[in-house]
């Protein structure tokens, strides 16, 4: 689970259906990344990092403290 991507949308007031909009993938997509579900392409991070605030990269970080 993202806590830390849960966190950051739901401070900037949005639910998944407006980020999916604003990113441009579906409403069941930001649930399975959210949910960490779904590995995140670096188009969609990128996307996902802009309209929230942060570092694309954090997602891979997260992938790799996964992988221990």
């Amino acid at each position: 689970m993202r806590e830390w991507l849960i966190a950051l949308r739901k401070a900037k007031k949005m639910t998944q259906t407006q980020l999916a909009e604003e990113v441009g993938i579906y409403p069941s997509y930001v649930t399975a990344i959210e949910t960490g579900k779904r590995r995140v392409p670096v188009w969609t991070a990128k996307k996902i990092a802009a309209v929230l605030g942060f570092e694309w990269q954090r997602f891979y970080e997260d992938d790799k403290s996964d992988a221990r």
